[in-house]
């Protein structure tokens, strides 16, 4: 799918063009050292808020449920609202992917922040069902449909973002900060939630300390919009503009008719990482509280401890796919997330002691696949087509297979008492996610440069690893 609307030819999109030396910040100088830690610090303050409210909402689901749905499977239908925002997310890359394409990424990662750091803090006002009945989950269920629908575009906006904004040798390490991001989002979600439950009483806490984290995506959202708009657009972007191969045009039949193939991929990594992803770091807190009788305070610290210990190693991670390639980061995940999923759940179940160390077990083996998404995902498109590519992509497979996981997880247990089953879902998804990094290009080094989608043996590096497509 080119500018003019032709129909791409299989050289067009698989042989990339040679275009020499980096664009971007020099990294040899002072200036472009600088800037490119804005990029990154102002990519990873989106994220950070985004995932500041799923990490909110996810420990907060208890408070949730009794406000919200004070009946019979108030619990389920808590997890459905949660669920409900990531149906919308498809829609929400339909209609920001080919605008991120087309005005620029950089506008559109400053609308979706509003909106979501918006919706957030009005969660926080919400009247409750006691208050005004009905009306009360009705408007919950549509704050939770507008942060789904920005987030449709934050995301795969923000790594586009920073994957073109990244020297091409360490897309790995300056990507891993945006994936910091999610995690510092959900760990200062929970640290904030165990601050307030420790700090107040537990009538203050149901009666008004829930609203307050929520509240604070608010100012979140204000600085990172601030420091988003005190950058240039992506090089790659601009480079785009210059040679005038800026999509102006585009639809969805012909981006699945041309790029079928990575979309289809892509798809496939998706499903096994966000089904470990949900249920590592969202469905978790219940889980710990509910199926294995751990108080809500003693969840969060597990949660916490985890969390943070992955944030240390995701940089060090990121640099190492520079080295080594993506693909050998994501056999290691797979595999090891396969081996160690049903013993580290049932090493949950024994202890606290147990429960903290089987969930960073889990979660340090699912780094190596967190830590190269903004590496990974958007050098799977060309720069034309990168931003919608990634964003519907993505965004289609996490609204079947990642905010559904909560849900599918206490259902099935609710259904079968089969405690163990997150572990083996967790299995089914790494089976998948095996099969599609066997097809996945390997792109380490690659450059995102023009209209042709990029490929690691252009680069002179990994070529014995790299499979040809």
């Amino acid at each position: 799918m080119q500018p003019d609307n032709s129909q791409p030819s299989p050289s067009d999109v698989t042989s990339p063009v040679d275009f020499g030396e980096d664009i971007g910040p020099d990294m040899s100088t002072t200036a472009g050292r600088s800037e490119i830690r804005k990029a990154t610090a102002a990519s990873a303050m989106g994220n950070l808020t985004e995932w500041f409210d799923y990490g909110v909402y996810a420990v907060a689901l208890t408070y949730i449920t009794v406000h919200f749905f004070p009946t019979e499977g108030g619990t389920l239908m808590a997890l459905a609202t949660f669920a409900l925002s990531f149906l919308v997310r498809p829609l929400g890359g339909l209609v920001w992917g080919p605008l991120g394409d087309k005005l620029g990424r950089k506008h559109i990662l400053a609308l979706t922040i509003l909106m979501m750091s918006a919706a957030t803090f009005l969660i926080g006002v919400l009247p409750t069902f006691d208050q005004v009945g009905v009306l009360a989950p009705i408007l919950l269920v549509f704050l939770r449909m507008v942060q789904g629908f920005s987030t449709g575009g934050e995301y795969g906006g923000a790594a586009t973002f920073m994957a073109e904004y990244a020297p091409d040798k360490r897309r790995g390490f300056f990507g891993s900060f945006l994936e910091f991001g999610t995690l510092g989002g959900f760990a200062l979600g929970t640290g904030v939630m165990l601050g307030f439950q420790l700090a107040l009483s537990d009538d203050a806490m149901m009666s008004w300390g829930w609203r307050v984290p929520f509240m604070l995506a608010l100012p979140m959202g204000l600085i990172g919009l601030y420091m988003r708009n005190k950058l240039e657009d992506t090089p790659v972007f601009q480079e785009l503009e210059e040679r005038g191969e800026v999509q102006e045009k585009s639809s969805l039949r012909e981006l699945i008719r041309s790029y079928w193939r990575p979309m289809l991929v892509m798809g496939g990594l998706v499903v096994a990482l966000n089904i470990v992803n949900y249920t590592l770091l969202s469905y978790m807190p219940t889980y710990l509280e509910q199926q294995l009788g751990l108080d809500s305070k003693a969840s969060l610290v597990v949660i916490l401890v985890g969390e943070v210990a992955m944030m240390a190693v995701i940089p060090f991670t990121g640099s190492l796919s520079d080295r080594v390639g993506r693909k050998p980061l994501w056999y290691a995940s797979l595999v090891g997330l396969f081996v160690l999923a049903l013993p580290m759940f049932w090493l949950m179940g024994k202890s606290f002691p147990l429960a903290i160390l089987g969930f960073a077990v889990l979660g340090l083996l699912y780094i190596p696949q967190l830590a190269t998404i903004t590496a990974t995902f958007p050098a799977m498109f060309p720069s034309h087509v990168r931003f919608a590519g990634f964003a519907i992509t993505y965004n289609v497979a996490t609204a079947i297979f990642g905010g559904t996981a909560a849900i599918v997880n206490q259902a099935v247990i609710e259904k079968t008492d089969f405690l163990l089953f997150p572990a083996v879902y967790m299995m089914l998804a790494c089976i998948i996610g095996f099969i599609a990094t066997r097809h996945m290009p390997e792109t380490a080094g690659a450059s995102l440069r023009g209209t042709a989608v990029p490929d690691a043996h252009e680069t002179g590096i990994l070529v014995d690893s790299v499979e040809q497509h």
